[in-house]
């Protein structure tokens, strides 16, 4: 039974955001799968809605003849940083800030504890304030994909059930780190966590970090469960790109991401739905704007979008090493006033050198303002 209440909750709070019809292509009503859910509170019995634990996307759109269809995830969004003040202590001011700056920025939708929110390297009690936080403070306004990679499957399933339990739209998992994974049983780790998991499933190919990555043929098997939605793309390989943009063949409703950000305009070109690109977190406008002029075909103004944002990508090779690219971004947001710029260990901020060349970086791009 408490399952089935789970569910129920879960199906309200899917509902609720549906409302917010920014997530979505065309200017049609969102509504949720769940048509039955009243009966949860009429005493009706809530196996009608029991369902969500093995099947269907998030969100339905209605078609004007009164039927429904699957909608694509949609638009850019951003792997949100998550300020600390240090080890283990959230910046809980910068984060709020942070979120709204982001929010009114005109993202689609926003993706927690991924790998610029440094979620392998925080405590779980830290990452369970974030989700706890950030659902709070968005109520609704956009989706919320909550990060769970991990090494333990017991692990990631209880934090799609806490973040489930938040009110978070989504999970986003890469996969398991540490001990390599074949694809069968890459495979089959993810199925156990689609039937263990509350909440459905972003696939997350971040090979560089994980020293795994999802075939083509790994990733077919997947569309096969409807609540496998979609998938983001950090490899950089466009071929390897455009082989899953070819699933949408099979699921219509399947979304394609792309995470390296000078990539955007093109992954879009080729018929991508978006993008999780960690620019966002400070200049949110820019990414819309290029996702926009993209998809209304104004090829010029994209052009002139593009050179904006492949001059603001120097911020990532201001610093030395891997960690490199949080590094910038936390700075940068750092020095527009949003919030702290401390990493989890081991990971240093910016040394006062480093923080001047990703000002005049930002400055040449977009006057620094007070926020």
């Amino acid at each position: 039974m408490e399952r089935k209440n789970r569910s129920c909750l879960i199906a309200m709070r899917a509902w609720s955001c549906c409302g917010t019809g920014n997530l979505f292509t065309g200017g049609i009503r969102y509504v949720n799968i769940f048509k039955n859910t009243r009966a949860c509170f009429t005493g009706v019995s809530c196996d009608v809605i029991s369902t969500f634990s093995t099947q269907s996307v998030p969100y339905f759109s209605e078609n004007g003849n009164g039927t429904h269809q699957s909608a694509r995830l949609r638009g850019i969004l951003p792997p949100l940083i998550t300020p600390l003040i240090h080890r283990d202590k959230l910046d809980v001011g910068g984060l709020e800030r942070l979120v709204e700056h982001v929010v009114t920025g005109g993202v689609q939708g926003i993706f927690i504890l991924g790998t610029s929110g440094e979620g392998p390297a925080l405590s779980y009690q830290l990452r369970r304030e974030v989700i706890r936080r950030v659902c709070q403070q968005v109520r609704g306004r956009v989706p919320i994909l909550v990060g769970i990679t991990d090494t333990a499957l017991t692990e990631a399933v209880a934090m799609a059930t806490f973040a489930a339990d938040a009110g978070a739209n989504a999970v986003v998992t890469a996969g398991p780190f540490y001990l390599p994974a074949a694809q069968e049983e890459l495979l089959r780790y993810l199925q156990c966590l689609l039937r263990e998991s509350p909440l459905p499933l972003f696939i997350y190919n971040m090979p560089q970090c994980t020293k795994v990555h999802f075939e083509p043929e790994t990733l077919r098997q997947l569309t096969q469960n409807e609540r496998v939605f979609g998938l983001k793309d950090s490899s950089g390989d466009l071929a390897y790109f455009d082989q899953l943009v070819a699933l949408k063949q099979e699921r219509p409703d399947w979304s394609v991401f792309i995470g390296p950000e000078h990539l955007l305009a093109e992954s879009l070109q080729r018929g991508g739905d978006g993008g999780v690109n960690g620019g966002a977190n400070f200049y949110p406008q820019l990414f819309v704007q290029i996702f926009q002029a993209t998809q209304s075909g104004d090829l010029a103004r994209v052009q002139v979008l593009q050179q904006k944002l492949l001059q603001l990508g120097q911020i990532y090779s201001v610093c030395r090493n891997a960690s490199a690219v949080v590094k910038g971004m936390k700075c940068a947001c750092s020095l527009l006033g949003l919030c702290n710029d401390a990493l989890a260990e081991p990971f240093e901020r910016c040394s006062e050198a480093e923080r001047e060349k990703i000002r005049a970086i930002l400055e040449s791009v977009k006057p620094l303002a007070p926020v």
